[in-house]
């Protein structure tokens, strides 16, 4: 039986997919104001402890931390947890080098990655025109980067392998989902995660000002937050339904880029994207 909560309501699937991907958007603003003076590690760590935390009472309110901590694939689940951490921390490193609009103009890319790879890995069906659509996609990014134009930047290619990085990880996420819970899948990504970034981020720690610790702060609690809207969005549409909103955590990076950096796209950037959004919205409505 559906509850009445659990209804089809995309409206506000929509609108709980938008204030997710706007709090998304933000966070990047605040970690690029951050990783101006601390380590990149130093705030990884410190978001993966407080998903530790909200994993921890997640599984205990569900029923069983014990239960949590059994998976039937530990060490896809570890494989899984320190890809993640790795994407993160390669984004926030590349934040130091890029702008806002240009990280994710290129981290856009990340859908038809996985799209190629859950059809090289897990046997899911790709078809003619999803390849087309990673075509247009890898040609956006082509645009974006304008390889022997004398304009390429070694630090365009960070954002590009953390889209693949995050590309793994929900191709991993989908295998295992198959039969782990998503409070496993929390738990693992939360313990693993925070103990791999603990080893650089203790020795290399930074003692933050009062405002950086309130940075800090917002950006380990928003996380959890925009993360928990998503899921919520999810119960009201479904993902193809959603899909193509989630493009708007471009269009909001590249307005926080601009008003709060002073950060203007030029035009190859901005047709790139439109190009890598056009491959990626051509994919969630290609059947074959």
């Amino acid at each position: 039986m559906v509850r009445d909560h659990d209804a089809p309501r995309p409206q506000l699937g929509i609108a709980l997919c938008l204030l997710s991907m706007l709090i998304f958007a933000s966070q990047d603003g605040v970690t690029k104001l951050l990783v101006r003076d601390l380590p990149v590690a130093q705030l990884v760590m410190v978001r993966y402890w407080v998903f530790l935390a909200f994993a921890v009472g997640y599984s205990v309110y569900q029923g069983s931390l014990r239960t949590a901590c059994r998976s039937q694939h530990p060490f896809l689940q570890i494989t899984r947890a320190l890809v993640g951490v790795g994407e993160i921390a390669l984004f926030g490193f590349g934040l130091r080098y890029l702008g806002l609009a240009e990280m994710h103009a290129l981290y856009a890319v990340f859908p038809l990655m996985t799209l190629a790879l859950a059809g090289a890995l897990l046997g899911e069906f790709v078809g003619v025109r999803r390849w087309i659509a990673a075509a247009i996609g890898f040609l956006g990014t082509l645009v974006i980067l304008r390889p022997g134009g004398g304009v390429f930047e070694l630090a365009a290619l960070i954002p590009l392998m953390s889209a693949l990085g995050f590309a793994v990880f929900n191709v991993l996420t989908r295998r295992i989902s198959r039969d782990d819970s998503f409070a496993t899948n929390m738990l693992y990504m939360g313990f693993f995660g925070a103990m791999a970034v603990t080893v650089p981020g203790l020795p290399g720690w930074v003692v933050p000002s009062p405002m950086q610790w309130v940075l800090m702060g917002v950006l380990a609690t928003t996380g959890v937050v925009a993360q928990l809207l998503l899921i919520q969005a999810l119960r009201y549409a479904t993902a193809a339904t959603l899909q193509p909103f989630n493009y708007t955590l471009l269009v909001f990076a590249t307005f926080i880029g601009l008003f709060v950096f002073g950060e203007l796209p030029d035009l190859w950037t901005v047709v790139g994207a439109s190009l890598v959004v056009i491959g990626g919205l051509y994919a969630v409505k290609a059947k074959g």
